[in-house]
């Protein structure tokens, strides 16, 4: 199947995307506010809404990277929101529907078909940095779960942005414009987060110092 063949496939594709970019620019925004890395309710609500947009969009793409990614990160999300304590807040006809979205999505939608052609350097690329996309994930419910409340840590976006040098990669092996601006556009915002940490710690160590 190719873009042609659906015309709002392109669009649908950025509209999940662009949910994921309103999620990095309002914790970013936040961020740099408060001066340190910040886990705001917000970025987890975009995260499910993208999530949900995305995995469609790769369902039709017929993209095992993006069906697995979406489909595991999907809960993730949820979880987080749950952590915030804004999950438990929705009324339980609304909370069920929301989890049984990714697995409705793969059910009505066209049935698509698809190869892994493991000799091909391109989609292990991909598939790795998709993969490494949702291990940042499972690190940060980790920490999280941890700590009893949601954070992004360090880890959190030094793997985002090496796992988005890979996508962008395979991105423009697949001629894949939505990943290309996506990732492109998501690695300035993990580059800066990264600097957001070690500034905040460098200016605690001064006010340590000055004590």
């Amino acid at each position: 199947m190719t873009t042609d063949d659906y015309w709002w496939l392109i669009p649908l594709g950025f509209i999940g995307q662009a949910m994921f970019g309103a999620r990095t620019v309002t914790q970013w925004i936040i961020a740099e506010r408060e001066g340190r890395i910040v886990s705001p309710v917000i970025f987890w609500i975009f995260s499910i809404i993208g999530s949900s947009v995305f995995l469609l969009y790769g369902i039709f793409r017929q993209d095992a990277v993006i069906m697995v990614g979406q489909s595991i990160s999907f809960y993730i999300y949820a979880r987080n929101l749950a952590l915030k304590g804004t999950w438990q807040m929705l009324p339980i006809y609304v909370r069920i529907p929301v989890l049984f979205i990714p697995p409705i999505l793969f059910f009505f939608s066209t049935p698509v078909s698809f190869t892994f052609n493991f000799t091909d350097a391109f989609l292990i690329v991909g598939m790795a940095g998709q993969l490494l996309l949702n291990f940042r994930y499972f690190y940060q419910w980790y920490i999280s779960e941890r700590a009893r409340e949601s954070i992004l840590p360090l880890g959190f976006w030094i793997i985002s942005a090496a796992a988005s040098i890979m996508v962008v990669t395979y991105s423009i092996y697949r001629d894949d414009i939505v990943l290309l601006i996506a990732q492109s556009l998501g690695l300035i915002a993990y580059s800066r987060n990264i600097y957001l940490h070690f500034r905040s710690n460098t200016v605690k160590v001064e006010h340590s110092k000055a004590r």
